[in-house]
């Protein structure tokens, strides 16, 4: 016991050694002379500091002590000046890109901003930490904020420990680390807390990374500063391209260069009683930063910028990579504008011109001016384009969509934009398709929400009753889905047992929804009870289900540390199951043990027995299949696909199921799924169906989910009547199934450096997307063909900027790249076993990298440096399994 009171006295004192050692000293009536100097530099993560943007502020610095406390000597008001300013260009320029040739500190800063510069301050200096900061009422704020930066120099502790600390970055962890008369101090950036508020992509994928550092050595001399060098740096790269990435260095130091006779310090009871002898204009200052809005300089207005990148915004542009650069623009310009400019430029889309006789060009710019209202997610935004849309009328329901799909793509959604779409979901909406569509949105957004821990919010509260009350409240087939899509969404772990009910459901529509969303809950959450509820749906142990019901029963155990047992059954199962389900499970097997799936440890272990795997089991023949493959491998992101395909005994398509994951840092991110769903099309071949769907109504349609958020399906064709007037006008032509801009990252912050300087960074990504599907059945020749269109062009943004009003430097880096993905699968059903032929082709496609690099005075000089990359990547099929292949040859050779 006094063993551990000793070690626990131990690392108390050593943990409090500095408050113990206190911290330095100014000698009274003495005039202590420095040489100061701060720069900044910003470039792309891999530039040195000689190529970079940036400039330096040098002066002389001149310190004495104002006050001492007569019963404290470590507590001293010293009087800080700065003089002799000079300012230049950190990096070295040729002479006629050097924005300061020929420049005065007076003409860069203003005569009035270089005497408020010059014009001495106060610190209260206190056992090493600064209490208070004295300055003038009037200051601008970037002047204010250099002086923040040289008083943070002078805040330093004589002895090892950490501490939290505030100083011009923040409030922050630090800690000493003391050696004779070398003091370290390291800050932890991660730590600091200010006044700017920024946000951030949900997405860790589409997110952004941060690595940042702060050391500042301290030499000291007579129990005052000698020398202080400090360094700091932070590096901001996207995580799913690190190369993507901005970095700024900032350096001070300040250095002794002579003590002289300094004036005699003022006698006083305490701090208030000397500030207020020595000026009465004195105003307390807090040393961290206060926010202020900063106001953009020659910047165009909303209704400006609109007008001059409307041409961008056309249909037959928006493949282009221009499009999605511009909505990025043009959010940034939103994000500025009140409601009324806002509505303004979305009230001139939707007006009939007239003299130009550009009506349709008009009414065609309506959808993309929504994606870009709503993505810019300020409250003034988000009440003018509510404003704008009546969802009473079904007339406009193209618009209506655009603004719900943007809100679930949102990057950073607030329970304002909850609330204003419950508020859309109790009043009168026009269209019934729209009314599904908010409340599987509304559960994108709560899971949004929750994950920044805002799963208690009233209104995020009120969604979730509303969403675990709604399928056991209606009787409607279409509502009960809407429901369960809704929770699909959301992903809340009070909803686990009652898609767990459903699972089991008679209806098939239930069931499939219920078990793809189990799908996505993390493994954790997956328990014994949905497991065996499961285990019973694969086995029909209660009921007769689709074979896509069990098909989707199969993956979910296949994907949640299945027990021996379980994949044993499923194994023996094979054999006893309808023809084409049988090679589904086969093809499912082979997959998890080729791509080397999680369950493939347990599957190979079940193999060993010879009566789950035997040649009788593992032969059976068909065309249903499932295949995993990459499509892309970098250092940071690895990029997977999958393609599970399941046909009737007829030979005609049953579910269609096309995956596209990302992975990266040990983030996961479903970017892309689209399902084809059929049924009850046997009649027109008068085939038999099989088991267990004899009774079901025709039908077709497609559901997708992007980026994390599903959508609510489209149907191609419900009912045998609806089918008959479709066949002969199934021509192939793609249905839409989303179409819009997407805002995919949005990240933006303020990084307060210790010199008093600010780093603005933003990092946005646009995304023009078109995602069709089709589907075509020839009776004549036997074939049916279906295709998934992907379309799209992408731009990433990311930009640091360093702004004192008076004189600006920052790096941009941005890549854009135009890319298509079509998936086709075509089907000759004129024998069995029928051919099918599945084809994932990538078109060649440009990929573009650039980094620009700028300086600017407010009197106008500037330099502009910008340098791109291009590439063209070549196309490809993707490749799938080996028999998919000697299909594809049949059937093309057979229709040459």
């Amino acid at each position: 016991m006094l063993k551990l009171i000793v070690i626990f006295l131990c690392a108390f004192s050593s943990s409090f050694s500095a408050s113990v050692k206190g911290g330095p000293r100014l000698g009274s009536g003495q005039l202590y002379k420095f040489g100061y100097s701060t720069d900044v530099v910003l470039d792309r993560a891999k530039g040195s500091a000689r190529a970079g943007a940036g400039y330096r502020i040098s002066s002389a610095v001149d310190i004495s002590s104002a006050w001492t406390n007569p019963s404290s000597k470590g507590d001293q008001l010293l009087q800080v000046a700065i003089r002799d300013v000079e300012i230049e260009g950190a990096t070295p320029r040729k002479a006629k890109d050097n924005v300061f040739q020929g420049s005065t500190p007076q003409s860069v800063l203003g005569t009035a901003n270089l005497a408020a510069l010059e014009k001495p301050f106060l610190v209260h200096l206190k056992l090493g930490k600064v209490m208070g900061l004295y300055s003038y009422q009037n200051e601008l704020t970037a002047i204010r904020n250099l002086k923040r930066g040289v008083a943070s120099l002078l805040q330093l502790q004589l002895g090892s420990g950490k501490r939290q600390e505030a100083d011009a970055s923040g409030r922050c962890m630090v800690e000493y680390l003391a050696e004779g008369n070398r003091v370290t101090r390291v800050k932890d950036l991660d730590s600091c807390k200010t006044l700017e508020a920024g946000f951030t992509t949900h997405s860790q994928v589409l997110g952004v990374n941060q690595r940042s550092s702060s050391v500042t050595e301290f030499i000291l001399e007579d129990g005052f500063v000698k020398s202080a060098v400090s360094k700091e740096t932070h590096i901001l790269s996207l995580n799913a391209r690190g190369s993507a990435a901005t970095k700024v260095m900032s350096r001070q130091t300040l250095t002794l260069l002579s003590k002289e006779a300094g004036p005699p310090e003022t006698a006083g009871e305490d701090v208030p009683t000397v500030v207020k002898s020595l000026d009465d204009n004195f105003v307390s200052i807090s040393l961290i930063p206060e926010k202020v809005k900063t106001k953009c300089k020659r910047c165009p207005t909303l209704w400006e910028h609109w007008q001059t990148v409307r041409k961008q915004f056309e249909p037959e542009s928006l493949s282009k990579a221009d499009a999605p650069r511009h909505f990025l623009s043009l959010i940034h310009s939103i994000r500025k504008a009140s409601k009324d400019d806002i509505l303004k430029v979305m009230n001139n889309c939707s007006k009939t011109a007239l003299r130009d006789n550009d009506t349709y060009t008009q009414l065609q710019l309506q959808p993309q001016m929504v994606d870009s209202v709503t993505s810019a997610q300020t409250p003034a935004s988000l009440d003018a384009v509510l404003s704008f849309l009546d969802f009473s009328k079904a007339s406009g329901q193209v618009l209506q969509e655009r603004f719900l799909y943007a809100c679930g793509f949102a990057s950073h959604p607030n329970e304002h934009m909850l609330q204003a779409l419950l508020g859309v979901w109790k009043g009168k909406v026009g269209s019934s398709e729209i009314k599904e569509t908010v409340m599987i949105i509304m559960g994108a957004l709560v899971r949004k929400l929750c994950q920044k821990g805002g799963c208690e919010l009233p209104t995020v509260l009120e969604v979730k009753k509303l969403m675990l009350e709604g399928p056991d409240s209606s009787r409607k087939e279409e509502e009960v889905q809407m429901y369960l899509l809704a929770l699909k969404n959301a992903l809340l772990p009070e909803a686990i047992p009652l898609l767990t009910r459903y699972s089991e459901s008679e209806v098939g529509a239930y069931s499939t929804i219920a078990i793809t969303a189990l799908q996505r809950y993390d493994i954790a959450l997956i328990t014994d009870e949905v497991k065996q509820t499961l285990n019973r749906v694969y086995h029909q142990n209660r009921r007769i289900y689709e074979k896509n019901v069990r098909a989707a029963a199969a993956d979910v155990i296949f994907s949640s540390d299945p027990t021996y047992m379980e994949v044993k059954n499923m194994l023996l199962s094979i054999g006893h199951l309808p023809h084409e389900m049988n090679k589904y499970m086969l093809s499912k097997v082979h997959d998890i043990l080729h791509f080397e799936m999680p369950a493939s440890v347990m599957v190979r272990r079940v193999m060993n027995d010879m009566i789950s795997h035997n040649y009788d089991r593992f032969a059976k023949v068909g065309s249903s299949s499932a295949f995993s493959g990459f499509m892309a491998r970098t250092e940071d992101t690895t990029s997977t696909y999958s393609l599970d395909i399941l046909y009737s005994g007829s030979g005609i398509l049953r579910r269609s199921n096309m995956n596209i994951f990302a992975l990266s840092h040990s983030a996961h991110l479903h970017g892309l799924q689209v399902a084809i769903e059929a049924q009850g099309l046997e009649s027109l071949i008068a085939a038999t169906p099989d088991e267990g769907e004899e009774d079901l109504e025709s039908f077709a349609g497609m559901s997708a989910m992007l980026f994390d958020v599903q959508l609510r399906p489209v149907t191609f064709f419900k009912g045998y009547s609806d089918l008959m007037s479709k066949m002969f006008s199934l021509s192939g032509d793609p249905m839409n199934v989303v179409k819009g801009l997407i805002l995919l990252t949005d990240h933006s912050q303020v990084i307060r450096l210790q010199s008093g300087l600010k780093a603005a960074v933003e990092f946005q990504g646009g995304l023009a997307i078109d995602i069709s599907g089709g589907m075509e059945i020839s009776l004549w020749y036997r074939e049916s063909k279906t295709s998934v269109n992907n379309r799209g062009a992408l731009v990433v943004v990311g930009s640091m900027t360093v702004d004192m009003d008076f004189m600006q430097a920052g790096v941009e880096v941005s890549f854009e790249t135009e890319a298509s993905l079509d998936f086709i699968t075509t089907v000759q059903f004129s024998e069995y076993p029928f051919l099918v032929c599945m084809q994932m082709d990538k078109a060649t496609f440009p990929f573009r990298e650039s980094v620009t690099k700028q300086e600017s005075l407010w009197s106008g000089q500037s330099f502009v440096s910008h340098k791109d990359k291009k590439d063209l990547v070549p196309g490809s099929e993707f490749p799938l399994h080996q028999e998919n292949s000697n299909m594809c040859k049949k059937v093309f050779d057979d229709s040459w």
